[in-house]
């Protein structure tokens, strides 16, 4: 079978195309130079072929002048240990009670296992990334988290709250980005775990999306990118909703179009904008060089969110 070799006009028309894109990204480029995105990496954007492709992603970034601050998850890896050794999981409202042995595995899981393969990832797609936790060089100082519980009190048609203490499970109380902005100086990607040490030295497990907020925020980034497994925030036709501010959401959860998980992330957004980030986006994870279709073209990707409309 004969090779098919293009012609000269359409050898010509693809790298006039590959012109073009290199020509719509020279502003972005110019902009974020030496600016800071942290990106938040979890779900499905962590299988096999898109950890290879998140990690190009990476390392692209930090080869053209910007400061990619990876902060990771790992809640299945945690899940599917805990099953291998026997571990018992409570839930309460859907959330994991983390006692003294569930936070140990969290910390091998998240801390060893996965922060190591995503450093070898980044390594093998020719970057140079330092892989650590909340722990290391105190930049992440965490405080116990509780939740409130409503239950039904069908006698009175109300509800009853109650507090329930999910054990070692924490949030950033203080972020201290010296450790960061030490390595991204020295040239190295910081791939952060969702861990933290307490006032008193104990362990915390961390929501990852809530730890990539505190330090988007302290670091004052450009972005906070949060990898998730939908395209965005969509209306109510199921639509790509591109753009957000605080009033916007407040209007979209009030209709009933946000709900459930998204809640969370875009409470998440508000606070990094509001403590120093630029502005934050929701990207799809699972497509394939998402981050860069959303910081190097005019359309984007994802869902935009500012702390204003304006801001």
């Amino acid at each position: 079978m004969s090779e098919t070799i293009p012609s000269a006009s359409e050898a010509s028309l693809d790298a006039g195309a590959k012109a073009s894109v290199l020509i719509e990204a020279l502003p972005y480029l110019r902009r974020y130079a030496g600016r800071t995105f942290v990106v938040k990496y979890g779900g499905h954007a962590m299988g096999d072929t898109a950890a290879a492709s998140f990690a190009q992603d990476v390392v692209l970034l930090k080869a053209v002048g910007i400061n990619p601050v990876v902060v990771h998850g790992g809640g299945p890896q945690i899940g599917a240990m805990l099953g291998r050794l026997g571990v018992e999981s409570r839930f309460v409202d859907g959330l994991r009670v983390t006692d003294e042995a569930t936070v140990e595995i969290a910390e091998m899981v998240l801390s060893g296992a996965i922060n190591k393969q995503i450093v070898a990832a980044i390594h093998a797609a020719g970057g140079r990334a330092l892989g650590i936790s909340g722990k290391d060089a105190g930049l992440v100082r965490a405080r116990k988290v509780s939740r409130e519980t409503r239950t039904p009190d069908y006698q009175s048609d109300s509800a009853i709250e109650q507090i329930v203490d999910l054990g070692f499970v924490g949030e950033p109380e203080t972020v201290d980005p010296n450790v960061i902005t030490m390595a991204t100086a020295s040239g190295l990607i910081p791939v952060i775990a969702p861990i933290g040490a307490g006032e008193n030295g104990e362990t915390f497990n961390i929501n990852a999306d809530t730890m990539a907020g505190a330090i988007a925020g302290a670091m004052g980034a450009a972005r906070l990118l949060l990898l998730t497994d939908v395209a965005g925030v969509l209306d109510g036709d199921g639509k790509l909703v591109t753009e957000l501010d605080e009033a916007k959401i407040e209007a979209l959860r009030s209709e009933g179009v946000i709900t459930g998980g998204m809640i969370p992330k875009l409470e998440t957004c508000l606070a990094a904008t509001r403590d120093g980030c630029e502005a934050a986006v929701i990207l799809d994870g699972r497509v394939p060089h998402a981050m860069l279709l959303e910081f190097f073209t005019a359309s984007g990707a994802g869902t935009l969110v500012r702390a204003a409309e304006n801001g």
